[in-house]
């Protein structure tokens, strides 16, 4: 077994795992949010993290994206919003690992959009090697520095942290919110794609708070 595949047989193991620290908890009244007992890590704690579960495949996901555009340049500089991609199977693992390769050769803000586009609008399959180095030859990404950075220790290591974390944050489908390691937004708790980010907009005066009583 190549050293990529047992990396995405690990991280679709972490993601299929049970945490017991994270129940996820429906706070009373449907406030259109869950709460995890125990909040996930951020990545930068003195700000108010934004986090999208997601995967290229998914219709909704793609369809979130011309969403996420109007909505991004709208947050406060106090904000932090990253994409994580969501790891149930193999498949998603593959297209995790696609998407932190993009983000270590650098390309992930040029690729990330083109890419979503070239699988839901002309039909591309990321688990076909040739069609997928043809796409990337097409962009100027030399395919075989694609592959070996695909492999790498940096790589392979974000792909086990994206299971980590859907396990954690206890998603059961794409797209999905998690405010500050600890809120989570369905599609279904949003209502709509516009109302999940209404949800995550009304959390961050509550998040701010919590910060600021524990500085």
């Amino acid at each position: 077994m190549n050293k990529l595949r047992r990396t995405l047989i690990s991280a679709i193991a972490l993601a299929a795992t049970p945490v017991s620290l994270g129940l996820r908890a429906q706070p009373p009244g449907n406030p259109g949010y869950s709460t995890l007992s125990t909040p996930l890590q951020v990545e930068h704690p003195a700000k108010v993290e934004v986090a999208e579960f997601f995967w290229y495949g998914c219709i909704h996901c793609f369809n979130l994206e011309s969403v996420l555009e109007a909505w991004l340049p709208k947050l406060p500089p106090d904000v932090y919003f990253r994409r994580v991609p969501a790891i149930f199977n193999e498949r998603w693992a593959l297209d995790a690992s696609i998407f932190y390769t993009f983000e270590a050769l650098g390309v992930l803000g040029k690729l990330h959009r083109p890419f979503f586009d070239a699988i839901h609008k002309d039909r591309l399959k990321t688990d076909n090697p040739a069609a997928l180095n043809e796409w990337l030859a097409a962009r100027s990404v030399d395919a075989k520095k694609f592959d070996a950075t695909m492999k790498s220790f940096g790589v392979q290591s974000k792909v086990k942290r994206a299971g980590q974390l859907t396990a954690g944050a206890r998603i059961d489908g794409t797209p999905a919110l998690m405010v500050q390691g600890r809120y989570t937004i369905s599609a279904e708790q949003g209502g709509s794609l516009e109302g999940m980010l209404a949800n995550a907009d009304r959390l961050l005066p509550l998040v701010r708070k919590t910060l600021a009583t524990t500085r």
